[in-house]
């Protein structure tokens, strides 16, 4: 195979990815205090001096696999998307861009968002999915006239959150995770985080990973014409 469809073949990979990631994004345009997320990308010569640092010793080093661009990491993107007033009593913002609701999920997993379209299910207080939101102690909330001072807020570091479920997030170490004793000044009734993701930017993104993995597919094809094109010539020389 010629070397040169490597980091091509690479190329259309990340640009998949990419794809996937920028969609999701604008699929989440309207939910409520979702955070959109990026990737990053570099090349196996990052991994290869990473691997050295750490006394690793490659037994083969091939110049042109060092250069394939591979998708390095994903990142969220953790500024504040706008505030919108709805009136709801039962709706909360957070006004900070590290604090979140906790919410416990159907695996009895405590959880966290920042989605505050909250709900009265059985006088308990819930997310859109039924799950319970809780208080600093980790106590269900119920339904009275001061709910909201019985919201529970932690405040987190976005580097130690993965993003699961339905616009939820886990902590890698729930002992860096700071809870709350009291929530004042830290939410916003009757208002709602939308998400921050920019619909703009968003569907230029798209375009461009569509037109760079549609540049990587037409160079493999030349690729392959000149090599189709070589066999011909020298299987002609050879009669």
């Amino acid at each position: 195979m010629n070397q040169g469809t490597y980091p091509l073949a690479a190329s259309m990979i990340n640009q998949i990815n990419r794809l996937d990631q920028v969609s999701n994004n604008l699929a989440n345009v309207n939910t409520n205090g979702f955070k959109q997320e990026g990737t990053t990308e570099t090349t196996f010569n990052y991994y290869l001096q990473k691997a050295q640092n750490d006394g690793i010793e490659p037994n083969k080093v091939n110049v042109v696999t060092n250069n394939v661009p591979k998708i390095d990491s994903k990142f969220i993107n953790s500024e504040m998307g706008p505030i919108a007033m709805t009136g709801n009593k039962l709706d909360f913002a957070l006004n900070s861009p590290d604090t979140f609701f906790k919410i416990q999920n159907a695996n009895g997993d405590i959880v966290y968002t920042r989605d505050g379209s909250f709900k009265n299910l059985d006088n308990f207080l819930v997310d859109g999915n039924g799950n319970n939101v809780l208080n600093a102690s980790n106590e269900p909330i119920t339904i009275d006239e001061d709910v909201a001072a019985q919201i529970g807020v932690a405040k987190i570091s976005y580097d130690n959150l993965d993003k699961i479920g339905d616009n939820t997030y886990l902590p890698k170490n729930a002992s860096q995770v700071e809870v709350f004793g009291e929530n004042d000044n830290l939410i916003v009734g009757g208002a709602l985080e939308k998400s921050n993701v920019n619909s703009v930017s968003a569907m230029v993104e798209l375009i461009d990973a569509h037109r760079r993995f549609e540049q990587a597919q037409k160079a493999v094809k030349t690729i392959d014409e000149l090599n189709a094109s070589a066999i011909d010539k020298i299987g002609s020389n050879t009669k």
